[in-house]
């Protein structure tokens, strides 16, 4: 599952899930560019990883900034061979006391901005002739147990991942949705304590998953081991049943 020479573009880059990947990726060859709006998350990370890891500040519900950003990534790096869309937001609303604006914004970022990230990634592996993407969703988007905007977003992934994948086989590009139960990451510090309980109490494992977890499954997906996987949804949640 070695990434040598491979070139990893990773959202969300800065902090739970997403530095775990850069971690992943790193250490098994890839370079990786990391965009995330925590330029000190990012900075840090530079310090960390030294010339294989390139960290860029870009809003990616924010088109023209998203492609600038797969430009610059593409110029420095030469190809982009792996995106991994896992940059999120949430708020915790209550489904009819929605503000329009907190709904703007979950699925701006968490669906639009996978959507932007993986448009203008796509055209640099189709000039290519191949590449991986993945999207991360999540397991809410089955059970509905969270904030309905969230849930709308993370299931709207599933189906974009199953479109890609059908468009892009043609070019050699793969495309995986790679579903997380609740996993021990800082977008979970605020999820009230009865719901942790609940949501751990349905694990078979006992246990919240830790972003390592996540970060294997990642490094399969956008090795060449994966080459035969395409348009499915891989899920990482400790053995979750789904109703």
């Amino acid at each position: 599952m070695n990434l040598q020479n491979k070139h990893i573009v990773i959202t969300g880059a800065a902090q739970g899930m997403g530095q775990a990947a850069v971690a992943a990726c790193i250490s098994q060859g890839a370079t990786v560019t990391g965009c995330d709006l925590n330029t000190a998350g990012l900075a840090q990370m530079t310090e960390q990883f030294g010339e294989a890891f390139t960290g860029v500040s870009c809003d990616i519900s924010d088109s023209q900034a998203v492609a600038n950003m797969m430009q610059e990534a593409k110029a420095q790096r030469g190809r982009i061979d792996g995106l991994v869309n896992n940059a999120g937001v949430g708020s915790l609303d209550e489904f009819i006391d929605t503000p329009d604006e907190h709904w703007a914004k979950v699925i701006g970022v968490n669906l639009t901005g996978a959507f932007y990230c993986a448009r203008e990634a796509s055209k640099i592996m189709v000039e290519q002739g191949a590449g991986a993407v993945i999207n991360i969703s999540s397991t809410a988007a089955y059970t509905g147990e969270g904030p309905s905007h969230y849930c709308a977003a993370k299931a709207g992934l599933i189906g974009l991942t199953r479109s890609m994948a059908k468009e892009l086989a043609s070019h050699n590009i793969r495309v995986n949705a790679v579903i997380p139960g609740p996993t021990n990451t800082p977008m979970m510090a605020d999820i009230p304590e009865d719901w942790m309980e609940q949501m751990i109490a349905g694990i078979p494992l006992g246990r919240m998953g830790e972003p390592t977890d996540i970060a294997n499954m990642l490094v399969f997906l956008l090795s060449d081991a994966a080459g035969f996987c395409t348009g499915q949804n891989f899920t990482v949640n400790g053995g979750m049943a789904f109703i």
